[in-house]
C-alpha cells in the first residue's frame, strides 16, 4: 500500500472534522494509530529492501527508542528517559520551548528521522516524513509549533544516531566470513540458495540491557547421532520428519502464519523467483499495533509499547546468535537428507544461519514478557498481521500463548528440533524478564 494512502486511511479512521479548525491535529496526530502506520511504513522499507530479520531488529529498536525519547521528554511525571539505561546511551537533549513543541509529532518525526538512517536507500521515510508535515500543516498546526517540534525531533535523532553508531555494526560488515565445515553434526548451507550463514558476528553487536551475548547461554543440545535409535538426537530427527509427513490443516496453517520469511526463494522448474513477507521483529511490531489498538491505548503508551518490546528483540536476537555460532548445528533438513530420505523437504524454507537455537522461538517469547508488562497477561486479541501476505488470521488469549504456539510453528515447518524451541523459548522469557525487570519505563 502507497504511504500517501495509509496516512489517508489513518485520517479517515481517526475521525477528523473541518479543516482548519482549532485544535483539529490533535485528532490526527495524538493517535497510537497514527503511530501504528509509520511503524508499519518503516516495515514495508525493511521488507523491500531484503533487511535480514537479524538486522531488522536494530532497525526498528533505534526508531522505536526515538519515537520513545521524545514522549518521554514531553510527559516527564509519566516516563522516564532510557539514557543511562541502555548501554552507552548517557545523555538525550531536553527540550527548551515546550510550549511550541507538539510532542506526538515530534515523536513521529524523530522516529522516521531514526528509521531512516538505519536503513536504506538513502531517503527511505522521506516521502512519509513529508506527508506527515503536510499533514499537521492542513490540520491547522501553527507554524511556530510546526518548526520548534521538528527541531527537537532532529535533536533527539541526531543522539540516538551518534549513539547507534557506537554498537559494532558497522564492523561486523568487514568481520572475517564464516567457514563451512562438512563435519558431521555441523551447519552446513541449504536448498535452494544454499546461502552463506547470516550475520556470524552479530553476538559482538552492543546489548542494549543484557549484561552480554553470552549471559543467558543455554547448555549444548543433545549430540549428534544418526545410528542408535534410542539416543535423544535420533528421536528429535524422527519427530520432525514425523511430523511435517503427517502435518494437518491446522498445523500448516499455525506453521505458515509463523514462516515471516522476508525472501523466500520460489523454484519452478527452471525459473526462481523471490517472494516477501514481514520478518519475525515485523511481525511481533505488528502485534505491539494490534494490541494498542484493541487497549485503545493512547499515543504515549503506544511509543512505550514499540519500544520495550523492540529492545526485547535486540538483545533476543544478540543472545539466540551467541547460541547459533556457539554450537553451529545441523538442521533437520540436512541430517534427513543425507542419512534417512534424500527426496524429504520441510514445510517451510530453511534459513541461513546454524539450527540451535532457534531464532524465532527466542526473540517471540522476549516480546511476549514485554508486551505481557505493558498490557498484562490474558490479554486477548487477533493477530492480523498477516492477512495483507494472504495468511488468515489466528487469536490468541495472551501474548505468551501466541510465542507458544510459535514454539510449535518451528517445528511443524520443519526448520527445528522440538527440544530446541523449548529450550528457546524458555531463554527468550530470560531475555524478556531480564529487560522488563532492568528498565524503569513508566512511572
Amino acid at each position: 500500500m502507497k504511504m500517501k494512502n495509509i496516512l489517508l486511511i489513518a485520517i479517515i479512521a481517526i475521525g477528523s472534522v473541518a479543516c482548519n479548525s482549532k485544535g483539529e491535529y490533535k485528532q490526527v496526530i495524538h493517535s497510537a494509530g497514527l503511530y501504528a502506520n509509520t511503524v508499519h511504513e518503516l516495515n514495508q522499507v525493511v521488507m523491500g529492501n531484503n533487511f535480514s530479520p537479524i538486522i531488522a531488529s536494530r532497525n526498528y529498536a533505534y526508531a522505536a527508542i526515538a519515537g520513545y525519547e521524545v514522549t518521554a521528554a514531553g510527559n516527564p511525571s509519566q516516563y522516564q528517559s532510557l539514557a543511562g539505561q541502555l548501554k552507552g546511551l548517557t545523555t538525550i537533549p531536553m527540550p527548551e520551548d515546550t510550549a511550541n513543541i507538539d510532542f506526538p509529532y515530534a515523536s513521529l518525526v524523530a522516529y522516521c528521522m531514526v528509521g531512516e538512517a538505519v536503513t536504506f536507500p538513502e531517503g527511505s521515510m522521506k516521502e512519509y516524513t513529508d506527508s506527515l508535515h503536510k499533514l499537521v500543516q492542513a490540520k491547522g498546526m501553527p507554524s511556530k509549533m510546526i518548526e520548534t517540534s521538528e527541531a527537537y525531533a532532529k535533536k533527539v535523532g541526531a543522539a540516538i544516531i551518534a549513539w547507534s553508531k557506537k554498537d559494532n555494526y558497522a564492523q561486523t560488515r568487514s568481520a572475517e566470513k564464516y567457514t563451512v565445515k562438512d563435519l558431521p553434526g555441523r551447519w552446513v548451507p541449504t536448498p535452494p540458495m544454499y546461502a552463506q550463514a547470516a550475520e556470524p558476528h552479530w553476538k559482538e553487536i552492543r546489548t542494549m540491557v543484557l549484561d552480554s551475548a553470552s549471559q543467558f547461554r543455554p547448555k549444548a543440545p543433545p549430540a549428534f547421532n544418526v545410528t542408535d535409535k534410542n539416543s535423544e538426537y535420533y528421536k528429535n530427527v524422527m519427530m520432525v520428519k514425523n511430523a511435517v509427513d503427517s502435518l494437518t490443516e491446522e498445523q500448516r496453517h499455525i506453521a505458515n502464519f509463523w514462516d515471516d520469511n522476508p525472501f523466500k526463494v520460489n523454484v519452478s522448474g527452471h525459473i526462481m523467483f523471490s517472494s516477501k513477507k514481514f520478518s519475525p521483529p515485523g511481525h511481533w511490531m505488528g502485534i505491539v499495533g494490534i494490541a494498542n489498538k484493541t487497549a485503545k491505548a493512547d499515543f504515549e503508551t503506544a511509543t512505550y509499547a514499540y519500544a520495550k518490546t523492540a529492545i526485547a528483540l535486540f538483545d533476543a536476537f544478540i543472545h539466540c546468535w551467541d547460541a547459533k555460532y556457539e554450537y553451529n548445528t545441523v538442521r533437520p533438513e540436512t541430517v534427513i537428507n543425507k542419512y534417512f530420505d534424500m527426496n524429504w523437504r520441510p514445510l517451510l524454507q530453511t534459513p541461513a544461519f546454524p539450527e540451535y537455537t532457534c531464532g524465532h522461538s527466542t526473540i517471540s517469547s522476549a516480546a511476549a514478557e514485554a508486551l505481557t508488562s505493558v498490557y498484562g497477561d490474558n490479554f486477548a486479541y487477533t493477530d492480523s498481521t498477516e492477512l495483507e501476505f494472504g495468511i488468515a488470521n489466528r487469536s490468541f488469549t495472551s501474548f505468551r500463548a501466541a510465542a507458544e504456539e510459535n514454539n510449535w510453528a518451528r517445528f511443524y515447518g520443519g526448520l527445528h528440533f522440538h527440544n530446541s524451541c523449548i529450550v528457546s523459548t524458555e531463554q527468550g522469557k530470560k531475555v524478556g524478564s531480564w529487560v522488563v525487570d532492568h528498565l524503569k519505563m513508566k512511572k
